[in-house]
């Protein structure tokens, strides 16, 4: 149900985690005004043509992301827990060679961890003004508990997104979710349905999480979400839901999390 494109992306971050790196000026792109909320943001203009990366590194944990062309500013959460970040932008020289345009090291101190997973960031990008967040609002209008929304907005989106094979064969290793796509197209792929669901839920506050990794549901890499209510996190996969619910066969909304592997949470 998801695809081998993907899978491609994680591969290719984990061949430059390990690739040659050359020192260059730094300049000013890294924005540290919203770290007390578990994010930073970048400001750097990518040169045509030039792959650009930021890497953020905590310990032995290491996530890449490829910066937008012609985005003015991208935000990236801190999700490594409490502790000492160091964030690097990086240009590519060819094939794995890349040099460092900026470094710096940042701490994070969050009293509640929780705040990460409810900011907009690079792949759950929302605003106030997306279709997406005035459903969500319109949706959750009366619910009393974090649940109550949860189960608002999953049977809202289980029951009209639906997933796009086709996309998921001519995807790109840069795909980004757009959730008001997702919307008004009615159809996405796994990685869409999480977004999606962490972007509306985020919106009411509800903490949520983009989760990839494996599952037992599905054959390859895929993308779920984990959700903060009753005081614990909780599995929701509306990938699966939706087909099942188009199948009009039985499941449950809170998945078993033993039939999950977490490598990637955003």
């Amino acid at each position: 149900m998801i695809f081998s494109t993907l899978l491609l992306f994680f591969i290719l971050s984990a061949i430059l985690l390990n690739s040659t790196i050359y020192a260059a000026d730094s300049v000013a792109w890294l924005d540290q005004n919203n770290v007390n909320h578990g994010t930073v943001s970048v400001r750097y203009p990518v040169k045509s043509n030039v792959k650009t990366k930021i890497l953020v590194a905590k310990d032995e944990q290491k996530y890449s992301y490829n910066l937008t062309p012609g985005k003015s500013e991208e935000v990236f959460p801190l999700q490594m827990g409490n502790g000492n970040y160091n964030i690097s932008i990086l240009e590519q020289l060819s094939g794995n060679q890349y040099k460092v345009i900026g470094q710096d090291t940042i701490e994070l101190n969050l009293n509640d961890s929780k705040a990460v997973y409810l900011n907009s960031v690079q792949n759950i990008n929302w605003s106030g003004t997306n279709q997406a967040i005035q459903k969500a609002r319109e949706l959750t209008q009366g619910a009393t508990t974090d649940r109550e929304k949860l189960q608002k907005i999953y049977d809202y989106v289980i029951s009209h997104i639906k997933y796009d094979s086709n996309q998921a064969f001519a995807l790109t290793t840069d795909y980004l979710p757009q959730i008001d796509r997702t919307l008004s197209s009615q159809k996405d792929i796994c990685y869409g349905y999480a977004s999606l669901m962490a972007a509306m839920l985020r919106s009411v506050d509800v903490p949520t999480k983009l989760v990839m990794g494996k599952s037992s549901y599905v054959d390859t890499y895929h993308a779920w979400n984990e959700v903060y209510i009753d005081n614990q996190w909780v599995v929701v996969d509306t990938t699966v839901d939706a087909a099942l619910y188009m199948g009009k066969q039985k499941f449950e909304m809170i998945k078993d999390p033993s039939k999950y592997i977490k490598t990637k949470q955003y």
